[in-house]
């Protein structure tokens, strides 16, 4: 039998891994997310991370999400924005774990929230970034609106899984991470082994 404080702290783990995740796809959306939740009661916060789910942090969040996501759709501004989303995402999906995880050692969580959940975030928006930067090699930068649509509904999506279902959120993530590490493998072998 599972402990009862043990079980709420690998939810309250994989909650805030998976929100971290959805960080690298677009900042903003799961702290508007984890606001919204936070207030209506859906969502409880580490201590001192209240201000997650204030009105300040809500007019905020919704402007910042906004900003952003009409942003990706300008050409130019899209790839000027990946350059300052990376180190972004990571601290965002740093904040994001270390909100929500609870019943754990401070310097335990801290160190969680660094290794996991930036880099989490880190990842998912580099392979985001790699994305948009074959699109726009590939298509000359005709695909990338319907990319920055799909990293927009995959932010929603991963934030509102986590919620709901915090550890088919991680695996989901841990998974299609799994699948892109994989497929990038096969194509160096196959590089390696072409004349």
């Amino acid at each position: 039998m599972i402990d009862a404080g043990l079980g709420a702290t690998a939810l309250s783990v994989a909650l805030g891994l998976g929100l971290s995740a959805a960080c690298g796809f677009r900042i903003f959306v799961p702290l508007l997310v984890m606001n919204l939740a936070a207030r209506g009661g859906y969502l409880h916060l580490a201590p001192g991370f209240d201000w997650i789910g204030s009105t300040p942090a809500l007019v905020a969040f919704g402007l910042a999400t906004g900003l952003e996501i009409g942003a990706y759709y300008v050409p130019w501004l899209d790839h000027a924005l990946d350059t300052l989303a990376t180190p972004a995402a990571i601290v965002a999906g740093v904040v994001v774990t270390a909100s929500v995880v609870s019943n754990m050692d401070p310097l335990l969580r801290w160190s969680l929230a660094l290794i996991a959940g930036g880099g989490l975030a880190g990842g998912v928006q580099t392979l985001t970034a790699g994305t948009r930067g074959a699109s726009t090699w590939l298509t000359l930068g005709l695909a990338n609106p319907l990319i920055a649509t799909a990293e927009a509904v995959g932010a929603t999506g991963l934030s509102l899984l986590a919620l709901a279902a915090p550890m088919l959120a991680l695996l989901l993530v841990l998974a299609l991470l799994l699948a892109v590490f994989l497929r990038l493998r096969r194509m160096r072998q196959r590089r390696s082994a072409s004349p």
